[in-house]
């Protein structure tokens, strides 16, 4: 049963990502002014992204005062509540930036226990992705569930690159020492999305390493929610540093898959 504490941090953040993300939809709209670089060259921040965050921000420390935040831009502050908020103001940056609708604004709180809520608005396609913790997965507050598939032969597996060039050349090492063996590969550039595609059936599993907690905050409890196992590339417990998401009966066959073209790989 969802727990009041979690329906209220829903309500949150369903409010301040559907605000945030309007107004970087619209911005987009009119035009990008101020676009820079972070860790790499193609790691890229505009001034939506800022924005975003800001609005989010602001939003959580007016209507949650007592909780800690923690931003993908830098926004944060340590609260006195066991509540903690992570903020990916524009998950798929790039996307975002040749205006592609694959982008979105995620939010996730999180208790001592973990996961406690988490929304993924995508405003392009207008579509927003729910859960609570013990209360179910939801698109437009309908009802999904992932999958129910039973051979990697058969399962759409998706996955993401590093900015770093050196990391992408590995990964695509693994990448296609494992696609002969799956239906095939998908890379759509925001892991928020990509989780929440996985849990209403639009992809069958989805895997990526070096992500951030806001990467992950709200997209795995949303596909948790919606059937799927979650673990790190070996089965183990969830870590951003690898993240491995799919149906139960794939899970398995598929973390092995991974974790022998990883090695193949090195």
């Amino acid at each position: 049963m969802t727990l009041p504490l979690a329906h209220e941090a829903l309500v949150v953040a369903k409010q301040l990502a559907r605000a945030a993300g309007d107004m970087a939809l619209a911005g987009r709209k009119a035009g990008l002014h101020n676009v820079q670089t972070k860790s790499t060259g193609t790691d890229m921040v505009t001034e939506f992204d800022r924005a975003s965050e800001a609005m989010i921000f602001d939003g959580l420390r007016t209507l949650r005062p007592l909780d800690s935040v923690v931003g993908e831009e830098g926004a944060a502050h340590s609260g006195t509540s066991e509540i903690t908020w992570y903020i990916d103001p524009i998950d798929g940056t790039t996307n975002f930036l040749y205006a592609l609708p694959n982008w979105a604004v995620s939010i996730g709180a999180a208790d001592s226990s973990g996961p406690l809520a988490g929304v993924v608005y995508i405003p392009a396609l207008d579509e927003m992705f729910t859960a609570t913790r013990g209360g179910g997965a939801f698109l437009n507050d309908q009802p999904i569930h992932c999958n129910d598939i039973d051979t990697i032969s058969q399962a759409l597996v998706c996955t993401g690159f590093s900015y770093s060039p050196d990391a992408r050349t590995v990964q695509a090492k693994r990448v296609s020492r494992m696609i002969h063996d799956i239906r095939d590969i998908r890379r759509f550039g925001a892991a928020s999305i990509d989780l929440c595609f996985v849990a209403c059936g639009r992809l069958d599993a989805y895997f990526e390493e070096n992500l951030f907690p806001w990467d992950i905050a709200a997209g795995e409890l949303i596909a948790r929610e919606a059937g799927c196992l979650s673990g790190d590339f070996s089965g183990g417990p969830v870590r951003p540093a690898e993240l491995l998401v799919s149906p139960p009966k794939i899970f398995e066959p598929l973390s092995a898959l991974i974790t022998a073209a990883s090695v193949a790989s090195e």
